[in-house]
């Protein structure tokens, strides 16, 4: 057996694994550290078929951005989520159907896939260039206005989220002007206080 159908196994077995540990941890940190973990896995397998590209983007973004910020949002938060699946039991089966449908069409999709006449062309692309080099040309020369309309887009929800979530507080401020032109009248107020009775 090869060394890479070694790692594949590997790779591909913790990922599983992980996935279903993601679910099932009762702990949400604990969730988070396997789904860390699977990323890394996905990573691998990346790597594997020569997508290097990915497997750079699922440890930067994802694991570096995304399941970082969830660890620390779940442990800020302390959210409760012992009430939040009581109800896991009661939409199972909805569930268990849409899985059903997306593992069919996943499998529709790759048996297509391999037995199309173009994906042999696309498996073996004809110049030595990088998946990186490769992916770099085609999104800045064919779909240079989508990649840039799909930048906007995002950029368009990130100022709605900041601006619908923004609270404007009162902060007091010092005001240096007023305290100089201040004067014994005005800041200082003198009581007389009878002997052994408060204010």
């Amino acid at each position: 057996m090869q060394a890479d159908a070694i790692f594949f196994w590997i790779f591909s077995t913790v990922l599983i694994l992980s996935a279903l540990a993601v679910i099932l941890a009762r702990n949400p940190v604990h969730s988070v550290l396997f789904l860390i973990l699977s990323f890394v896995c996905a990573a691998g397998l990346f790597l594997l078929v020569g997508a290097e590209f990915l497997a750079m983007i699922l440890i930067v973004v994802y694991v570096g951005a995304v399941a970082v910020l969830f660890l620390f949002v779940v442990m800020m938060l302390d959210v409760d989520f012992a009430e939040l699946r009581q109800g896991f039991l009661q939409y199972l089966p909805i569930g268990g159907i849409i899985a059903i449908f997306v593992a069919f069409e996943l499998g529709y999709v790759a048996v297509g896939w391999s037995r199309s006449p173009a994906a042999a062309a696309a498996a073996s692309p004809p110049a030595p260039v990088s998946n990186t080099a490769a992916l770099g040309r085609v999104l800045y020369t064919q779909y240079f206005f989508y990649f840039q309309g799909a930048g906007l887009i995002l950029l368009t929800a990130m100022i709605g989220a900041i601006v619908l979530t923004l609270r404007h507080r009162v902060v007091k401020r010092q005001r240096i002007s007023e305290q100089v032109a201040r004067n014994p009248a005005t800041a200082v107020e003198l009581r007389k206080v009878p002997s052994r009775v408060g204010i």
